[in-house]
């Protein structure tokens, strides 16, 4: 089994989509209204193989009411960067005793950390899609 998709409870569903498209580089996979009242919006972060939803008509959770959620990144200094240069307000880095985090929360509250990848974590893409 994989976790391939987790729901990010959001208030303005146009909002975080811009949001998650333009400020953090997610990929657009599917905006799709399946029947009146329930949109389903899903996103992947590049390089990932598990994707956020935001949409209308699927969740119990209150906007803004989730935390935690981990974007590993293979150089946090050069991820982090060009986060903020594409408007993101994300936190300094912190070491936290070996491995660096920065903070980061969407328009609704809900609450991202970036983490350093650990030297055998992983390969992954750049935000541009190349590969490190």
């Amino acid at each position: 089994m994989r976790l391939e998709v987790v729901q990010v409870p959001v208030a303005d569903v146009d909002r975080s989509k811009a949001f998650y498209t333009e400020k953090l580089g997610f990929i657009l996979d599917h905006d799709v209204e399946h029947f009146p009242g329930m949109r389903v919006v899903q996103l992947t972060p590049p390089g990932s193989a598990a994707s956020i939803v935001i949409g209308t008509g699927m969740t119990g959770m209150k906007p803004g009411s989730l935390e935690g959620l981990q974007l590993v990144a293979a150089d946090i200094g050069a991820t982090r960067a060009e986060l903020v240069r594409r408007g993101a307000d994300i936190s300094e880095i912190q070491d936290m005793g070996g491995v660096l985090f920065a903070y980061f929360v969407d328009p609704d509250g809900n609450r991202w950390v970036l983490q350093g990848a650990t030297p055998s974590d992983f390969r992954e893409a750049r935000l541009d899609g190349s590969a490190v």
